[in-house]
């Protein structure tokens, strides 16, 4: 089998009914062939013993299967609503490949014109009507789709099992369609059927509830458990005895005196394993009289405490290294679901430029420890009603400390501690607070290389890193469509978040008259307190071409103003940067902008030392536009996915300063002229729980150069030659056209 030709199907159909085409008759995936001849073929034959399982064997002519698929798309079409069509199969055949051909006389879809309800009970009747709404996929005056058949059974189930009857049957719903009318009409006839040999549907309602929890070994066997009772006719029974029954209790849904309702179970599966303490939960039921049942809940409970290690190693540009990480964790520290992780993690980056033995070549240290308590409900002092039917609420009390240190230039020690409230107003719209944020960061610069600095005239950028702050501010963010980012579908996605810091702390100066440095700037605990206000936002389009192609487009703006206490400058923590693997993807991180700033101008002590240091920004203006297609299948057990994409944008300051100078003030005659354009593919490997992603960027048009020479895309093919010149006024730094990037998950 080389080629199968579909002719004949409407635009609409043609990638459906190309699947009703048997797998066995469809052309090879040419790679898969050449893995599977590689493999199994010599001297012109394939292996008959020890056939190696590589690749894909050669698809057979196969006409029993030719007219199974005839046969298929022909019934694809009818349940389209087209009765009328016909499909006609040939097969041509050349040099042992053949070529099969499906011709399709489509004719025309049948709509639907009157629609007849035939239900004997009545309750049953008037709950459909006043329910079905905006679900309901029958109208007349619609074309006939089988599929919204099965639909409207689904959206009939689905109502009368969230109203009490248990025993209802999606069976109990059949048509009838009458198709032999003469002006390609249907006349449509619903059926909801009682029960055998009964009058109407019986309503349950729930009795009790009992929750059995197993313990530590996952059975319940003779051992004893602690009994707890609950309102509203709720009983524990906890096997592992580390459980408390009311955080719990809180998202058990259906309850004594209730109509048995089926999406109440369902949000109850939710939540329970939103916990995250739960390995298994099973729900069931059995009837206590002839209305009543009691609802049983089987729970499994994960191990309690669990210990990862991670490790990486890094390269870029002349320097490489490692990263290890231990994470601890224990999923019910209290016995509510309070949840603990404790993290460590530390890194080492050599840079091979450097002499000496290998521990003389150590380019930066990286220490960072933190601790996170995930409490599963909001904590405040006055009582809220509870919040988890539309996902599970949380409170998070955070707190890390980071030591960073890199060689003869910076050291850095950084402290936070924070609590957070995340909250959903609906399914789709996520709530972060974090009322209290406190920061505490002591920077200090080598005494070499500040002398050095202050010498060169660089005073503002030694006064914004050698320093020591104190921060107390807040943050507030909104997620709009987290849930469907992993489907496709059309939707916006939006996340914006606002952090605002000092403005409690400078009502108290004025109040309290606290100390003034010798800068100028009021203090607490004798060091600075920072003031600024921070915007960021993220906005994205996804649309679904089919199958499982998708094009996105993103925007990703933000702007950073510092004010009041210390209004010259935003801090290194809270600045802009721009290029990495989810940002602009041909440029590293913190090598892009701000506007046309070019390293150039610094020394080259000043270029190696402050790498990574001086490319900030204030303002920050990212689009990307992205087109994903599946690729494979099967690629060594995983879904192998491509991407197209482009990036464009910057970052800019809002104030000239002494180390990027004027070419990196934001100012709107000429932003524009500096974005920075980059494009290029990508590959997903797909393995359901997680995306392993490799992206090849280009450099298009490089804001860095001035004129025709931004477009460094011209140059290339002459890549050595520019490479020579770019070294002679930017060394060490080099150049690269191309960035190869690794990462975990999708870029956005």
């Amino acid at each position: 089998m080389t080629k199968v030709k579909l002719n004949g199907v409407k635009d609409d159909f043609t990638e459906q009914a190309q699947q009703y085409i048997q797998r066995d008759i469809r052309p090879n995936s040419r790679f898969k062939l050449f893995l599977y001849n590689l493999a199994n073929a010599k001297g012109g034959r394939y292996r008959t013993e020890r056939v190696r399982n590589v690749g894909e064997a050669p698809r057979i002519l196969d006409s029993t299967l030719v007219e199974i698929s005839r046969n298929q798309i022909e019934k694809f079409l009818n349940s389209k609503g087209y009765f009328n069509a016909e499909v006609s199969s040939s097969v041509a055949i050349s040099k042992k490949k053949a070529t099969v051909k499906f011709d399709v006389k489509q004719g025309g879809a049948f709509s639907i014109r009157n629609i007849t309800y035939v239900v004997p009970d009545t309750v049953l009747l008037a709950l459909y009507e006043n329910e079905k709404g905006s679900q309901q996929t029958l109208r007349e005056g619609m074309r006939y789709d089988a599929d919204s058949l099965v639909n409207e059974r689904e959206n009939t189930y689905n109502i009368f099992r969230r109203n009490g009857y248990y025993d209802y049957l999606r069976q109990y719903v059949r048509f009838d369609v009458d198709s032999s009318l003469h002006s390609s009409q249907a006349d449509l006839v619903m059926y909801i059927d009682n029960p055998p040999e009964q009058d109407k549907h019986v309503v349950f309602y729930i009795d009790s509830s009992f929750v059995n929890i197993r313990d530590s070994r996952e059975t319940f066997g003779d051992s004893t458990f602690k009994r707890m009772p609950q309102p509203k006719g709720v009983v524990f029974n906890d096997f592992s005895k580390r459980i408390r029954a009311r955080p719990l209790a809180r998202y058990i849904y259906n309850t004594q005196g209730e109509k048995f309702d089926v999406s109440k179970e369902n949000l109850t599966y939710d939540r329970l394993y939103e916990l995250n303490i739960f390995r298994g939960v099973k729900i069931s039921y059995e009837k206590k009289d002839s209305t009543k049942l009691n609802v049983n809940y089987d729970i499994t409970p994960m191990k309690r405490m669990g210990n990862r290690v991670e490790g990486e190693y890094t390269f870029a540009s002349g320097r490489n290294g490692f990263n290890l990480g231990n994470t601890y964790t224990n999923r019910n520290l209290f016995g509510g679901a309070e949840q603990l992780e404790i993290k460590a993690r530390y890194g080492v980056l050599f840079d091979s430029r450097l002499s000496g033995a290998l521990w003389n070549r150590i380019w930066n240290r990286d220490l960072q420890v933190g601790a996170t308590l995930t409490i599963p409900r909001i904590i405040v002092p006055f009582n809220i009603p509870v919040m988890g039917k539309n996902g599970m609420p949380h409170t998070v009390f955070a707190s890390n400390l980071q030591v960073f240190d890199q060689v003869n230039t910076y050291s850095n020690r950084y402290i936070t501690n924070s609590i957070t409230y995340n909250w959903y107003e609906t399914r789709y719209k996520l709530h972060g607070l974090t009322p209290i944020l406190v920061e505490y960061r002591d920077g200090r610069l080598d005494p070499g290389f500040l002398q050095y600095l202050t010498g060169e005239g660089y005073e503002l950028y030694v006064r914004t890193n050698n320093r020591a702050y104190f921060g107390l501010g807040s943050q507030y963010s909104y997620t709009v469509n987290t849930l469907r980012l992993n489907s496709y579908e059309n939707f916006w996605f939006f996340r914006g978040m606002a952090d605002v810091s000092g403005n409690s702390l400078a009502l108290l100066s004025r109040l309290f008259s606290f100390r003034v440095d010798e800068d100028g700037e009021r203090t607490v605990f004798n060091v600075p307190y920072l003031q600024y206000a921070k915007v960021e936002l993220d906005l994205r389009r996804y649309m679904h071409l089919g199958a499982e192609r998708q094009f996105v487009a993103r925007i990703n703006a933000g702007v950073g103003v510092p004010y009041g206490n210390n209004q010259e400058f935003l801090i290194f923590e809270k600045s802009f940067f721009a290029g990495g693997m989810n940002d602009m993807r041909a440029w590293q991180a913190r090598t892009l902008g701000p506007g046309n700033y070019n390293r150039s101008i610094l020394s080259d002590s000043l270029r190696l030392n402050l790498r990574n240091l001086d490319q900030l920004g204030d303002i920050k203006i990212v689009g990307n536009f992205e087109y994903r297609f599946k690729l494979l299948n099967d690629f060594f057990g995983a879904k192998l996915k491509g991407a197209a994409f482009s990036d464009i944008g910057n970052i800019w300051r809002l104030k000239e300063e002494e180390t990027t100078g004027d070419p990196a003030v934001f100012k709107w005659d000429r932003f524009l002229g500096q974005m920075a354009i980059g494009a290029g593919t990508g590959l997903r490997f797909d393995l359901d729980y997680f995306v392993f992603r490799f992206d090849v960027g280009f450099k298009i048009k490089d804001p860095q150069f001035t004129g025709r020479k931004q477009w460094v895309i011209t140059e290339l093919f002459n890549s050595r030659e520019f490479k020579r010149e770019y070294a002679l006024t930017n060394a060490p730094d080099p150049y690269n056209f191309v960035q190869y990037n690794f990462g975990i998950g999708m870029p956005f």
